[in-house]
Protein backbone atom coordinates (compact mmCIF):
# COMPACT_ATOMS: atom_id res chain seq x y z
CA UNK A 1 0.00 0.00 0.00
CA UNK A 2 1.10 3.40 -0.82
CA UNK A 3 0.22 6.27 1.25
CA UNK A 4 1.09 9.73 0.25
CA UNK A 5 3.24 12.41 2.76
CA UNK A 6 0.72 14.89 5.00
CA UNK A 7 4.18 16.73 5.33
CA UNK A 8 7.01 17.45 3.90
CA UNK A 9 9.32 14.51 3.49
CA UNK A 10 12.91 14.78 4.75
CA UNK A 11 15.03 11.44 3.99
CA UNK A 12 17.17 11.00 6.43
CA UNK A 13 17.79 7.62 7.58
CA UNK A 14 16.63 7.40 11.09
CA UNK A 15 18.69 5.40 14.09
CA UNK A 16 18.25 2.21 15.00
CA UNK A 17 15.41 2.43 17.53
CA UNK A 18 15.56 1.55 21.13
CA UNK A 19 12.31 0.17 21.73
CA UNK A 20 10.27 -2.84 19.66
CA UNK A 21 6.43 -3.74 19.66
CA UNK A 22 6.24 -7.60 19.06
CA UNK A 23 2.72 -8.48 17.64
CA UNK A 24 3.11 -11.76 18.17
CA UNK A 25 -0.64 -12.98 17.87
CA UNK A 26 -3.81 -11.41 16.42
CA UNK A 27 -5.55 -13.92 18.82
CA UNK A 28 -7.25 -12.62 21.79
CA UNK A 29 -10.20 -13.61 24.10
CA UNK A 30 -11.83 -9.85 23.02
CA UNK A 31 -13.31 -8.49 20.46
CA UNK A 32 -13.19 -4.78 21.33
CA UNK A 33 -15.37 -3.77 18.63
CA UNK A 34 -15.58 -0.04 18.01
CA UNK A 35 -12.03 0.14 19.12
CA UNK A 36 -8.99 -2.90 18.49
CA UNK A 37 -6.03 -1.68 16.31
CA UNK A 38 -5.38 -4.70 15.33
CA UNK A 39 -8.74 -6.13 14.83
CA UNK A 40 -7.78 -8.89 16.94
CA UNK A 41 -10.28 -11.55 18.53
CA UNK A 42 -10.81 -15.33 19.67
CA UNK A 43 -10.89 -16.65 15.96
CA UNK A 44 -7.90 -15.49 14.86
CA UNK A 45 -4.11 -16.81 14.46
CA UNK A 46 -0.73 -16.01 15.23
CA UNK A 47 0.38 -14.85 11.89
CA UNK A 48 3.40 -16.82 9.87
CA UNK A 49 6.18 -15.98 12.23
CA UNK A 50 7.48 -19.28 13.86
CA UNK A 51 8.98 -19.18 17.58
CA UNK A 52 12.29 -19.55 15.88
CA UNK A 53 11.54 -16.36 13.52
CA UNK A 54 10.30 -14.46 16.34
CA UNK A 55 13.38 -15.74 18.75
CA UNK A 56 16.07 -14.61 15.83
CA UNK A 57 14.38 -11.31 15.56
CA UNK A 58 14.74 -10.68 19.80
CA UNK A 59 18.62 -12.09 18.95
CA UNK A 60 18.95 -9.12 16.19
CA UNK A 61 17.49 -6.94 18.05
CA UNK A 62 19.46 -7.27 21.40
CA UNK A 63 22.33 -6.86 18.32
CA UNK A 64 21.21 -3.75 17.03
CA UNK A 65 21.04 -1.76 20.62
CA UNK A 66 17.55 -2.53 20.71
CA UNK A 67 16.92 -1.64 24.45
CA UNK A 68 13.16 -3.07 25.30
CA UNK A 69 11.06 -5.04 23.74
CA UNK A 70 6.66 -5.09 24.05
CA UNK A 71 5.36 -8.39 23.80
CA UNK A 72 1.53 -7.48 22.14
CA UNK A 73 -1.01 -8.87 20.40
CA UNK A 74 -3.69 -9.32 20.08
CA UNK A 75 -3.37 -11.05 23.56
CA UNK A 76 0.48 -11.89 24.04
CA UNK A 77 -0.25 -14.80 26.44
CA UNK A 78 -2.60 -16.48 24.10
CA UNK A 79 1.41 -17.11 21.83
CA UNK A 80 2.03 -21.25 22.10
CA UNK A 81 5.87 -19.50 22.48
CA UNK A 82 5.07 -16.86 25.02
CA UNK A 83 6.92 -17.88 28.11
CA UNK A 84 9.89 -19.46 25.71
CA UNK A 85 10.33 -15.81 23.97
CA UNK A 86 10.14 -13.72 27.27
CA UNK A 87 12.62 -15.70 28.49
CA UNK A 88 14.79 -15.61 25.42
CA UNK A 89 14.34 -11.69 25.52
CA UNK A 90 15.73 -11.41 29.43
CA UNK A 91 18.85 -14.07 28.55
CA UNK A 92 19.72 -11.62 25.90
CA UNK A 93 19.56 -8.58 28.51
CA UNK A 94 16.51 -7.05 26.89
CA UNK A 95 13.83 -5.12 29.46
CA UNK A 96 9.99 -6.76 28.43
CA UNK A 97 6.80 -5.35 28.83
CA UNK A 98 4.40 -7.42 28.38
CA UNK A 99 0.92 -5.96 27.09
CA UNK A 100 -1.76 -7.94 28.28
CA UNK A 101 -5.75 -7.93 29.16
CA UNK A 102 -5.16 -9.41 32.51
CA UNK A 103 -8.18 -11.30 31.57
CA UNK A 104 -6.63 -14.44 32.20
CA UNK A 105 -2.94 -15.20 33.70
CA UNK A 106 -1.83 -18.67 33.90
CA UNK A 107 -0.24 -19.26 37.80
CA UNK A 108 2.80 -20.07 35.50
CA UNK A 109 3.36 -16.65 34.30
CA UNK A 110 3.08 -14.79 37.54
CA UNK A 111 6.58 -15.69 38.58
CA UNK A 112 8.32 -14.45 34.73
CA UNK A 113 6.23 -11.25 35.28
CA UNK A 114 7.91 -10.77 38.53
CA UNK A 115 11.67 -10.70 36.93
CA UNK A 116 12.86 -7.09 37.53
CA UNK A 117 13.36 -6.59 34.16
CA UNK A 118 9.78 -7.31 33.33
CA UNK A 119 6.33 -4.99 33.57
CA UNK A 120 2.70 -5.31 33.05
CA UNK A 121 0.05 -2.85 30.77
CA UNK A 122 -3.47 -3.16 30.78
CA UNK A 123 -6.09 -1.60 29.40
CA UNK A 124 -9.33 -0.54 31.75
CA UNK A 125 -12.27 1.36 30.68
CA UNK A 126 -14.36 2.65 33.44
CA UNK A 127 -15.10 1.56 36.98
CA UNK A 128 -18.26 0.14 35.99
CA UNK A 129 -18.46 -3.35 34.89
CA UNK A 130 -21.23 -2.58 32.11
CA UNK A 131 -19.41 0.54 31.01
CA UNK A 132 -15.85 -1.52 30.70
CA UNK A 133 -17.53 -4.80 29.12
CA UNK A 134 -19.27 -2.51 26.21
CA UNK A 135 -15.51 -1.60 25.21
CA UNK A 136 -14.12 -5.08 25.38
CA UNK A 137 -16.83 -7.63 23.93
CA UNK A 138 -16.48 -9.72 26.80
CA UNK A 139 -18.76 -10.08 30.00
CA UNK A 140 -16.50 -10.76 33.35
CA UNK A 141 -13.57 -9.16 31.62
CA UNK A 142 -13.83 -5.92 34.08
CA UNK A 143 -14.20 -8.06 37.23
CA UNK A 144 -11.22 -10.58 35.98
CA UNK A 145 -8.97 -7.70 34.49
CA UNK A 146 -9.14 -5.67 37.83
CA UNK A 147 -8.39 -8.71 40.10
CA UNK A 148 -5.41 -9.24 37.75
CA UNK A 149 -4.14 -5.75 38.12
CA UNK A 150 -4.65 -6.34 42.16
CA UNK A 151 -2.84 -9.21 42.22
CA UNK A 152 0.06 -7.94 40.07
CA UNK A 153 0.15 -4.95 42.52
CA UNK A 154 0.27 -7.41 45.64
CA UNK A 155 3.42 -9.33 43.87
CA UNK A 156 4.96 -6.19 43.13
CA UNK A 157 5.16 -6.10 39.33
CA UNK A 158 5.32 -2.70 37.81
CA UNK A 159 2.20 -2.15 36.19
CA UNK A 160 1.16 0.61 33.43
CA UNK A 161 -2.93 1.07 32.30
CA UNK A 162 -4.03 3.09 29.58
CA UNK A 163 -7.62 4.47 29.50
CA UNK A 164 -8.72 5.54 25.94
CA UNK A 165 -12.09 7.26 26.07
CA UNK A 166 -14.44 5.26 23.24
CA UNK A 167 -17.82 5.82 24.18
CA UNK A 168 -20.11 9.10 24.90
CA UNK A 169 -20.65 8.45 28.56
CA UNK A 170 -18.18 6.46 29.41
CA UNK A 171 -16.39 6.91 32.82
CA UNK A 172 -13.35 7.17 32.39
CA UNK A 173 -12.33 10.14 35.42
CA UNK A 174 -13.92 7.53 37.29
CA UNK A 175 -11.71 4.76 35.76
CA UNK A 176 -8.79 6.74 36.99
CA UNK A 177 -9.81 7.09 40.04
CA UNK A 178 -10.48 3.64 40.82
CA UNK A 179 -6.86 2.77 39.28
CA UNK A 180 -5.17 5.31 41.20
CA UNK A 181 -7.17 3.61 44.34
CA UNK A 182 -5.57 0.32 43.99
CA UNK A 183 -2.05 1.88 43.88
CA UNK A 184 -1.69 2.00 40.06
CA UNK A 185 1.08 4.91 39.29
CA UNK A 186 1.05 4.93 35.72
CA UNK A 187 -1.80 5.56 34.01
CA UNK A 188 -2.22 7.24 29.88
CA UNK A 189 -5.51 8.76 28.77
CA UNK A 190 -6.18 8.80 24.84
CA UNK A 191 -9.23 9.30 22.15
CA UNK A 192 -9.98 6.18 20.03
CA UNK A 193 -6.66 6.43 17.27
CA UNK A 194 -9.03 5.89 13.47
CA UNK A 195 -7.00 2.69 12.91
CA UNK A 196 -8.27 -1.44 12.63
CA UNK A 197 -12.10 -1.18 14.01
CA UNK A 198 -12.03 2.45 14.46
CA UNK A 199 -10.98 3.06 10.49
CA UNK A 200 -13.07 6.20 9.76
CA UNK A 201 -11.02 5.98 6.04
CA UNK A 202 -9.54 3.03 3.86
CA UNK A 203 -6.31 4.22 4.06
CA UNK A 204 -5.55 5.72 7.62
CA UNK A 205 -3.76 8.95 7.83
CA UNK A 206 -0.44 9.40 9.94
CA UNK A 207 -2.15 12.65 11.69
CA UNK A 208 -3.75 9.18 13.95
CA UNK A 209 -0.10 8.57 14.68
CA UNK A 210 1.45 9.95 18.13
CA UNK A 211 4.22 11.79 16.59
CA UNK A 212 6.90 9.67 17.76
CA UNK A 213 6.64 6.62 15.40
CA UNK A 214 10.42 5.37 13.93
CA UNK A 215 11.71 8.02 16.24
CA UNK A 216 13.11 5.66 18.81
CA UNK A 217 10.46 2.81 18.09
CA UNK A 218 9.53 0.51 15.66
CA UNK A 219 6.98 -2.44 15.50
CA UNK A 220 6.73 -5.60 13.95
CA UNK A 221 3.34 -7.75 12.75
CA UNK A 222 2.84 -11.56 13.28
CA UNK A 223 4.24 -11.77 9.36
CA UNK A 224 7.30 -10.35 10.08
CA UNK A 225 6.70 -7.06 8.45
CA UNK A 226 8.34 -4.42 10.24
CA UNK A 227 6.19 -0.85 10.64
CA UNK A 228 6.68 2.32 12.54
CA UNK A 229 4.66 1.07 15.58
CA UNK A 230 1.57 -0.73 16.04
CA UNK A 231 -0.80 1.91 15.06
CA UNK A 232 0.84 2.47 12.24
CA UNK A 233 1.13 -0.94 10.55
CA UNK A 234 -0.43 1.09 7.21
CA UNK A 235 3.49 1.76 6.38
CA UNK A 236 5.26 -1.29 6.02
CA UNK A 237 8.57 -0.71 5.94
CA UNK A 238 10.57 -4.24 5.08
CA UNK A 239 9.87 -7.73 6.16
CA UNK A 240 12.57 -8.45 9.51
CA UNK A 241 12.07 -12.44 8.37
CA UNK A 242 12.51 -12.12 4.87
CA UNK A 243 15.27 -9.48 4.67
CA UNK A 244 16.99 -9.22 8.41
CA UNK A 245 16.35 -6.70 11.18
CA UNK A 246 19.31 -4.97 10.35
CA UNK A 247 18.28 -4.61 6.41
CA UNK A 248 15.25 -3.18 7.28
CA UNK A 249 16.44 -0.29 9.72
CA UNK A 250 19.39 0.38 6.76
CA UNK A 251 16.87 0.75 4.35
CA UNK A 252 15.08 3.60 2.13
CA UNK A 253 11.54 2.01 2.85
CA UNK A 254 12.32 2.73 6.53
CA UNK A 255 13.64 6.33 5.92
CA UNK A 256 10.55 6.78 3.55
CA UNK A 257 8.43 5.55 6.58
CA UNK A 258 9.93 8.52 8.87
CA UNK A 259 9.88 10.67 6.40
CA UNK A 260 5.93 10.69 6.16
CA UNK A 261 5.06 10.85 10.05
CA UNK A 262 5.35 14.84 11.04
CA UNK A 263 7.11 14.70 14.57
CA UNK A 264 5.74 15.58 17.61
CA UNK A 265 6.74 16.51 21.14
CA UNK A 266 5.43 18.75 23.83
CA UNK A 267 7.12 19.91 26.93
CA UNK A 268 10.82 18.67 25.76
CA UNK A 269 9.66 14.70 25.79
CA UNK A 270 11.97 12.73 23.98
CA UNK A 271 10.68 8.65 23.76
CA UNK A 272 14.02 7.99 26.18
CA UNK A 273 12.82 9.69 29.09
CA UNK A 274 11.56 7.57 31.32
CA UNK A 275 8.80 10.23 32.40
CA UNK A 276 7.77 10.27 28.85
CA UNK A 277 7.54 7.10 27.68
CA UNK A 278 5.94 5.83 24.67
CA UNK A 279 2.91 4.51 25.28
CA UNK A 280 -0.61 1.53 24.21
CA UNK A 281 -2.37 1.99 23.87
CA UNK A 282 -5.42 -0.98 21.71
CA UNK A 283 -3.11 -0.93 21.71
CA UNK A 284 -0.13 -1.44 22.87
CA UNK A 285 1.21 0.44 26.97
CA UNK A 286 1.67 3.82 26.13
CA UNK A 287 1.90 1.53 23.03
CA UNK A 288 2.12 4.14 20.10
CA UNK A 289 -0.23 6.77 21.21
CA UNK A 290 -0.30 10.36 23.29
CA UNK A 291 -0.91 10.66 26.60
CA UNK A 292 -3.49 13.38 27.55
CA UNK A 293 -3.84 16.15 25.40
CA UNK A 294 -2.08 18.17 27.65
CA UNK A 295 0.60 15.86 28.26
CA UNK A 296 3.70 14.53 25.88
CA UNK A 297 3.36 12.48 23.56
CA UNK A 298 4.04 9.76 23.81
CA UNK A 299 3.15 8.76 27.53
CA UNK A 300 5.66 6.38 28.71
CA UNK A 301 8.93 4.19 27.48
CA UNK A 302 8.38 2.03 29.58
CA UNK A 303 5.10 1.23 27.87
CA UNK A 304 4.88 2.30 24.59
CA UNK A 305 1.88 0.75 24.16
CA UNK A 306 -1.44 1.09 22.55
CA UNK A 307 -3.99 2.31 25.06
CA UNK A 308 -6.38 -0.80 22.94
CA UNK A 309 -6.53 -4.18 23.43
Amino acid sequence: MTIAPEAPATRTTPAVPTFLELEITQKCQFTCPSLCYAKAGPTKGHGTMTGDDWRQVISDAAALGVERVQFIGGEATQHPHFAELLQHALAVGLGVQVYSNLYRVPLRLWDLFEHPRVSLATSYYSDEAADHERVTGRTGSHAATRANIIEALRRGIHVQVGIVAVHEGQRVDQARADLESLGVRVINTDRVRGVGNAAKALIPSVSELCGNCTRGRAAIMPDGQVTPCVLGRFLPAGNARVEGLAAVFAGERWAQAAAMIPPRTRRGCTPDEDSCMPSPGANPAGACTPADSNDCDPANTEACDPAYD
